[in-house]
């Protein structure tokens, strides 16, 4: 008897657990698309263009002082004794090996400052979405581009974007990538 109770609870636990599974809601969200809309990711974008811009004009000056130094070397180099060439010489290899490797440092002082900038924002959506998961009973939030094949679900931008009070543009209009400079013509 006590065997056949706890086969029939056990069984009964799994048919609610069942029942609990089935009531779960799905939702998906385009987390790009959500984080492209928010106020703090046009800043963010203008911020890495503000640094782009100076970066390229510092190494625009490097690039000028070479060119300049490279002439008047070889425009004073006949003048110049033995050991003086050399110093001037390897003071040009030097300055052109370090021009060789600027625009590769542009892209990793870019991108480090990208993910800086980024990461509070990801962080504001992704709790964002959660608390938007939790208060309206959704189960599970999938990213939708990962989606080949699901259930039916709701799209939950809206109720996130609402959440963090932002406007969700128009179906037709393309928003901003993170990272990304805004189109000409485009709403800010």
């Amino acid at each position: 008897m006590k065997k056949f109770l706890s086969v029939t609870l056990f069984a009964l636990g799994l048919v609610a657990a069942g029942e609990v599974k089935a009531q779960s809601k799905i939702g998906y969200i385009s987390s790009q698309e959500l984080v492209s809309i928010m106020p703090e990711t046009r800043k963010a974008d203008s911020t890495l263009q503000d640094l782009r811009t100076v970066l390229i004009q510092s190494a625009t000056e490097k690039q000028n002082a070479f060119y300049a130094a490279f002439e008047k070397f070889n425009k004073d180099s006949a003048t110049y004794s033995a050991s003086v060439k050399s110093v001037k010489k390897n003071e040009l290899t030097k300055m052109g090996q370090e021009l060789s490797g600027e625009e590769e440092r542009i892209q990793q002082q870019l991108q480090q400052r990208q993910q800086e900038l980024l990461a509070p924002i990801n962080k504001k959506a992704y709790e964002a979405v959660q608390s938007v998961a939790k208060e309206n009973g959704y189960g599970y939030v999938f990213e939708k581009e990962a989606l080949l094949v699901a259930p039916p679900g709701d799209d939950i931008l809206p109720m996130v974007a609402k959440k963090l009070n932002i406007k969700v543009p128009a179906p037709g209009a393309a928003p901003t990538a993170p990272g990304a400079a805004p189109k000409t013509g485009a709403k800010p």
